[in-house]
């Protein structure tokens, strides 16, 4: 199969590693990639946003499967485009892809169906925001409704923080006309579940954990993830039975009721404490950096995992996992999530052998004069698997150091939280 990967990650690096190792996988091409993507797949300049485009380039290249990293085009309608092309396309269609491309969708979907989340209420103007805020306990979660690159979430520990936030809303930072939604604040620890479900079925991946602020400890702002690692300890049996029949079945049991049954990756964002999960936030993709641990982890062939699910045919798969703990560092631009110094030059790189438990996933990396160069915030995820998760992190970190690049910034208590 000639198979085309959409977007520019280390998520999608990734992807097309798992991919590249699949045997029915026979040409592997990128829109719009990056360097480390330009090793294993032919990559081509387009947007992501240009439908016709990209399309041309399927009937040039005779593409017979899409896979969609990013979400922005899943929002934007991909999947319905292609599927009226009559070309594969994994992943959800544009009215599915509201569980992540809103989050009031989502919070009324949960209240509708009874699943467990935070308190909230939604707001279309920002003088009934701070009315509602002012009558709150701190802290409080201010969220922006569309889609924010993972930036349009701030926990508020004052008053004064929360409005900056309700106000950067209203001000179209993050899109024109986006509302608000305001949340209580959820207690305990996070993780990451995903599941691939065909509409009907579903098979469970397995459990991560990711580390969204930029400063050790977990202080600073959020960003889009600096490092995750899995399996996720605090996602137990128990807890994932209880996701299972209390969110992902209530969820995918509401999408077919109303009319546009869900296909694809569906990701839960899950706060866990004394032994009970609630849902925080859903994504319709791989998370990143979390994608990056699956994959390393991921026995099975993920070709015929995104076939099954889209021939409606899961309950016929079976997915394998290595038992190896698996762990990924996010090295990003000094300065990210805010502004950095752009076109930074890393060496040292070509000095890592990249294996079968070991492999550094390129983002926001190009050429330039024969050199490799940094161009936007995250930009290499340094992912080791071993037998324990200490020792996955002790390569991870011994390996950072071999990386030459000054104006280079990661996190050095990754999996913190699971050794301790």
């Amino acid at each position: 199969m000639k198979i085309l990967v959409l977007g520019n990650g280390a998520r999608e690096h990734s992807l097309c590693y798992a991919i590249s190792r699949s045997p029915l996988a026979t040409s592997l091409f990128c829109v719009p990639g990056n360097y480390g993507i330009s090793l294993l797949a032919e990559c081509k300049d387009l947007d992501l946003d240009d439908f016709n485009s990209i399309h041309s380039y399927c009937i040039e290249k005779s593409i017979d499967l899409i896979v969609v990293g990013p979400e922005v085009p899943l929002v934007a309608g991909i999947v319905d485009y292609f599927v009226s092309k009559n070309i594969k396309i994994f992943g959800p269609n544009k009215y599915a892809s509201q569980l992540e491309g809103s989050k009031s969708f989502m919070k009324d979907l949960c209240k509708n169906y009874s699943i467990p989340t935070a308190a909230y209420s939604t707001f279309d103007n920002y003088e009934d925001a701070v009315k509602y805020l002012k009558k709150q306990s701190l802290p409080i979660v201010v969220k922006a409704n569309g889609l924010a690159a993972g930036k349009g979430v701030t926990v508020a520990d004052s008053f004064e923080m929360a409005e900056k936030a309700l106000k950067e809303i209203f001000e179209n930072k993050f899109g024109i006309n986006m509302t608000a939604v305001i949340e209580e604040f959820m207690e305990g620890e996070e993780a990451s579940y995903f599941v691939c479900t065909d509409g009907t079925e579903f098979i469970s991946l397995e459990s991560a954990q990711d580390h969204k602020r930029i400063g050790e400890n977990d202080t600073g702002p959020n960003t889009g993830g600096m490092g995750a690692y899995s399996p996720a300890p605090i996602f137990t049996d128990e807890i994932k039975k209880q996701v299972d029949d209390e969110i992902i079945y209530p969820t995918l049991n509401a999408m077919r009721e109303l009319g546009h049954p869900y296909q694809g990756i569906l990701y839960a964002g899950l706060m866990i404490k004394n032994g009970k999960a609630k849902l925080v936030e859903y994504n319709i993709r791989f998370g990143d950096p979390e994608c990056q641990v699956l994959m390393l982890r991921m026995k099975s062939d993920i070709v015929q995992l995104m076939l099954s699910c889209i021939e409606k045919d899961l309950h016929n798969f079976e997915l394998k996992w290595e038992d190896d703990h698996c762990a990924t560092v996010v090295m990003a631009s000094n300065g990210y999530p805010g502004s950095f110094e752009k076109e930074t030059i890393i060496n040292g790189i070509d000095k890592l052998e990249n294996t079968d438990t070991f492999q550094v996933f390129h983002a926001a990396t190009a050429i330039k004069d024969k050199k490799i160069i940094a161009i936007g915030g995250r930009v290499l995820s340094v992912t080791s698997k071993n037998a324990s998760l200490s020792e996955a992190l002790k390569k991870i970190y011994v390996s950072i150091h071999s990386i030459d690049w000054p104006e280079g910034y990661y996190r050095k208590d990754i999996g913190k939280k699971a050794l301790t």
